[in-house]
């Protein structure tokens, strides 16, 4: 693309789609990575390039928000060029100007540079960003460059199963903008947890069972040729059922949700639950954690107890491999076994 400066790029910032389907959350950076970015510009180190789709040659089905930008690689990038634009950062403590280190510049945000040192102000507005730039209709071309590009960095599977051909990625990414992920769990979504979990209930709603969901089940099954569109669809409005009704049992931002790898074994625990039980989920799943707590205990400060409840231990054992398909079976299974029996004291009391 013809290079254009920074300033140039902050000022059509509203015509850049920074969230196209394929791409990462994003605000991965820590604001000092984002200044390290600042003073790598300042100091004149080239930056690598960014790859936008350009739409600005016609018409394309892949402008969903009908802007002339769509950013492919190189997200992190901008957004810590515009956060510095914004004082939403400042550049570090310990920030030389390698031509003049004796210059006070650390903690400088860019209002106090153009107030106090114009010219290194400039320096940022006119640096030239070299940007790529993509044209074609195929989305699955576009998918394929995003995974080269990002071949050599630390993607997560749910990240580069995102930007994979076929309907499984689009139905997955509706189930992760469902209020149960942005609502109801505790655990951090950012690098795509979110949508690694969506990817696993929809392969249990899919098949109609409980399946394996390590990497390459979960890579093999968004990568099926095989897949059934109307039945894919079909299955992921189930999961948003019952998403719904978990939404509705679990608190906001609750501790019963810190770690992803029991919302599967939750999901497929709660859509066998008969409606009229939905009242008992929560108080049973929060005293089963607090048993299974004074359990652990037990066992570390008296392995030969009679006390202990083995039922339990082997809960935690098949904990600890929360992707295998036995793994799976064994936990639901235990949690359905204690709901019956608690489920029959809380009627009991009632």
């Amino acid at each position: 693309m013809q290079t254009h400066t920074l300033k140039w790029w902050l000022n059509r910032r509203a015509s850049i789609d920074v969230s196209p389907p394929y791409q990462r959350k994003g605000r991965l950076w820590s604001d000092t990575d984002k200044a390290y970015l600042v003073d790598s510009i300042l100091n004149g180190f080239d930056i690598p390039k960014l790859y936008m789709a350009d739409f600005t040659y016609g018409d394309s089905p892949l402008n969903v928000k009908k802007l002339p930008y769509a950013i492919i690689d190189g997200k992190q990038r901008l957004e810590a060029i515009m956060d510095f634009f914004d004082q939403k950062i400042a550049l570090n403590d310990d920030f030389k100007l390698l031509e003049d280190p004796s210059l006070p510049l650390g903690n400088l945000t860019y209002r106090q540079l153009t107030e106090d040192f114009p010219e290194i102000a400039e320096r940022f507005e006119e640096y030239e960003l070299l940007v790529m730039s993509v044209v074609t209709k195929q989305e699955g071309l576009v998918n394929e460059l995003f995974i080269r590009l990002n071949r050599s960095k630390p993607l997560t599977g749910a990240e580069i199963r995102n930007a994979m051909k076929g309907p499984a990625p689009g139905v997955i990414r509706q189930i992760a903008k469902h209020e149960f992920f942005t609502t109801n769990v505790r655990f951090e979504v950012k690098r795509g947890e979110d949508l690694n979990v969506a990817a696993k209930v929809l392969s249990f709603e899919y098949n109609e069972k409980l399946q394996p969901t390590k990497k390459k089940d979960l890579d093999s099954f968004v990568a099926s040729g095989d897949l059934s569109k109307e039945r894919l669809e079909l299955a992921g409005r189930d999961v948003l059922d019952i998403l719904a009704s978990m939404a509705e049992i679990f608190l906001p931002q609750d501790k019963l949700l810190s770690s992803s790898g029991v919302v599967p074994v939750y999901y497929w625990f709660i859509r066998n639950r008969a409606e009229r039980e939905y009242s008992l989920i929560r108080e049973f799943l929060a005293e089963f954690e607090s048993e299974r707590t004074r359990n652990r205990e037990l066992v570390r400060v008296d392995p030969e107890s009679d006390e202990i409840d083995q039922q339990l231990s082997e809960y935690d054992q098949y904990n600890r491999s929360t992707n295998d398909l036995r793994s799976h079976r064994e936990r639901t299974k235990i949690l359905n076994l204690r709901f019956k029996r608690y489920s029959k004291r809380g009627l009991q009391r009632t």
